[in-house]
């Protein structure tokens, strides 16, 4: 990724400089107008860091589980606390989710006595509050990557309690300490969030075809 690419995408820019974390000074590079601007020799080094590393497990994964092909989800509507904390609870809602949606497809809740019908379908809107993105997970996640750190500590926390991989998007007002790979950037603009997800995209992709071409 080149400094244009990330200028128009508008990556450096961050908070207005009273709404900023000290920890990350070694991270912004100056002020303009009120805000931080973070160093973009940074970002790129650890965008580069942080795409091998996703590239990497995807292709570790691959080879554990003898396939070629890895599961990616995601979660882009409100999060539910203890998702993975609860792994075993969050797991036996999921596979009831999928039994029933399973039994709507096929028609078999609409053949059933309306009473039986009312309620499984009760249940079914209930399991549907999961978020689209992971509703037909298996297992926790080799590897986290989280754009929002502020909107989604939780999460954070929940992933550093279970020991699993993360990295971070860490505008000027997060705490870069926090992530395994923390990735100075604006979480905020549309632009710079699809420029580094694409970066990840075509990292993650680079994993897979390496584990194909030599299993």
């Amino acid at each position: 990724m080149n400094f244009e690419e990330m200028m128009e995408a508008g990556i450096p820019f961050g908070h207005g400089t009273r709404k900023w974390n000290p920890r990350m000074s070694p991270y912004i590079s100056a002020k303009h107008k009120g805000i931080h601007i973070t160093n973009l020799t940074r970002t790129a080094r650890f965008l580069s860091e942080a795409c091998y590393k996703a590239a990497d497990l995807v292709a570790r994964a691959a080879i554990r589980t003898r396939c070629h092909y890895m599961s990616l989800y995601y979660i882009n509507k409100k999060r539910l606390g203890g998702m993975l904390t609860n792994w075993s609870t969050t797991e036996t809602r999921l596979h009831k989710f999928r039994d029933l949606r399973a039994e709507q497809k096929t028609g078999r809740l609409n053949r059933l006595p309306k009473r039986d019908a009312a309620i499984l379908k009760r249940q079914l809107s209930r399991l549907q509050t999961y978020p689209g993105g992971i509703q037909y997970m298996t297992g926790v996640p080799d590897i986290v990557i989280i754009v929002d750190q502020q909107e989604e500590y939780t999460a954070l926390r929940e992933c550093i309690a279970l020991g699993i991989p993360t990295i971070c998007l860490i505008d000027t007002n997060c705490d870069p300490d926090l992530a395994d790979i923390s990735i100075p950037a604006n979480d905020n603009a549309i632009a710079s969030i699809r420029l580094i997800l694409n970066k990840f995209v075509f990292a993650i992709c680079e994993g897979r075809s390496s584990y194909i071409r030599n299993p």
